[in-house]
């Protein structure tokens, strides 16, 4: 087992070694050193010899060998305004799940649920879906995959893994919580990637409800879509007898929300609004953008107190829960982004994928579509949108067309990663999702994803002039 560890962190930089001198002969050393740095990342990303928040890391120490961009262009994006909003709802967040408020909001969704499978499955899934677009994904299958697996145990589906009861159920929330969150900004990083992108292309700021406006139907029509296809897996059982009593009696357990709950809910709830009504208060506050929104509500937690007269949140919980490699993870992917667009990289890949026969039509869209969905399959989703939405700019760039609709269905595709056991799909398996029912489904759903994605944003990009303007 330390012998294939070595081998796969010697990959790495061997990769990266044989990319660039390879690439050298052919481009700019710098675009060569920007696209091996791609390699080496996205490789330890697959292989995991290291932690992959430790491998978004890598664009620091690496630009300071090779010296591809100025370091401080690096450096500021391990900080950048988009963290303070991770940051700031991140403590929200923890509020949230050292009251409970997470799991008591979840049942309570979850109370109504029918005794038929078929029910179960949609209902799961919308739950994921929905919970997913106002909070980060994985946070979302932390809540709702537990709360899953023991209601199975309890109607006695001891057995996970390799159980067709509990497979459908599984997949409907790790699928529902990875795509749910292009729903809103505040679905995920990669969202926040693509907003600061997007703003830097048309030079103005991007409200949140014309991401909503924008993004919604779409979401809706693929969540029926993923519906569709897992009412059609194998049931071996059509009703699941006793799961809405297990509920109600969990949900009864936790007695009447706290004083802390409600601080929390309200907190979330404040700035969420604050977050969406930008519009209306703009010209008197320029500064206070959601980023600063969200972090001014988080750092009410550390001065509220909850009915027992204890802070809602205290530094040392603060330091211990925020998610760090989620930040570093979506900052390694705004640094790698950085070195292949101020590199010239995203222009040579996109040289590339131009020899293609592409007019800018569905073909455009749809090789598009299956470059993001590639990426956010090896990566994440941040990390892909990271890298593809600079390609995606250059390419359109080259063809002479308009760069906003193919960003913006980028932005679906990066979200649409079904088949391999990484980011929400690792905690279905650590609970008993077998990999190989996630795999063989998730390669079926891929393959249809791409195709409707990719029809979807043909038609947005052709009768829907929204579409084509922030």
């Amino acid at each position: 087992m330390k012998k294939f560890r070595s081998l796969n962190t010697l990959a790495g930089p061997l990769l990266f070694l044989t990319v660039l001198l390879i690439l050298a002969q052919i481009i700019p050393f710098k675009q060569a050193a920007a696209i091996a740095t791609i390699c080496w990342m996205g490789l330890w990303w697959v292989l995991r010899p290291v932690n992959i928040a430790v491998t978004a890391l890598l664009p620091i120490p690496i630009n300071a060998f090779f010296g591809m961009v100025p370091m401080d262009g690096i450096i500021s994006k391990y900080f950048s305004e988009i963290v303070v909003l991770l940051v700031g709802s991140d403590l929200i967040s923890l509020v949230w799940e050292k009251t409970h408020l997470d799991k008591r909001l979840a049942i309570k969704c979850l109370c109504g649920i029918g005794t038929s499978m078929k029910q179960q499955i949609a209902v799961w899934l919308v739950a994921a879906t929905v919970l997913s677009i106002f909070l980060p994904n994985v946070v979302v299958v932390m809540i709702l995959v537990p709360v899953a697996v023991s209601m199975l145990k309890f109607l006695g589906q001891e057995q996970i893994t390799n159980n067709p009861v509990a497979t459908p159920i599984l997949l409907a929330l790790v699928w529902g919580a990875g795509f749910g969150g292009f729903g809103s900004p505040l679905g995920g990083a990669s969202n926040l990637v693509a907003i600061s992108y997007l703003e830097k292309l048309t030079g103005k700021e991007l409200m949140y409800i014309d991401w909503i406006i924008r993004f919604l139907p779409l979401l809706f029509i693929i969540l029926l879509f993923i519906l569709v296809f897992l009412l059609h897996l194998p049931m071996p059982v059509k009703y699941l007898e006793g799961s809405k009593e297990y509920f109600r009696s969990v949900y009864t357990k936790l007695g009447p929300m706290k004083k802390g709950e409600k601080l929390g809910l309200w907190l979330f709830v404040l700035a969420t609004f604050l977050a969406f009504i930008r519009p209306l208060y703009v010209s008197y506050l320029p500064l206070m953008k959601p980023a600063y929104v969200f972090f001014c509500f988080g750092m009410l937690t550390f001065v509220m107190r909850n009915e027992t007269g204890q802070l809602l949140l205290t530094w040392k919980e603060a330091e211990k829960g925020i998610m760090w490699g989620m930040i570093f993870l979506f900052s390694g992917g705004l640094a790698l982004g950085k070195l292949i667009t101020d590199t010239g990289a995203a222009e040579a890949i996109a040289k590339v994928i131009t020899l293609l026969p592409l007019n800018g039509g569905v073909e455009t869209i749809f090789s598009l579509t299956i470059f993001a969905t590639f990426l956010t399959e090896i990566s994440s989703n941040t990390a892909a949108a990271s890298i593809s939405i600079p390609v995606v700019e250059s390419i359109t760039k080259a063809l002479g067309v308009n760069p906003i609709p193919y960003i913006l269905i980028s932005i679906v595709a990066v979200n649409c990663a079904f088949i391999l056991p990484v980011s929400t799909r690792a905690v279905g398996v650590t609970y008993g999702l077998n990999p190989d029912d996630l795999m063989r489904y998730g390669v079926k759903l891929s393959i249809m994803c791409m195709i409707l994605v990719s029809c979807l944003g043909y038609a947005c990009m052709t009768f829907w002039k929204l579409f084509n303007y922030i």
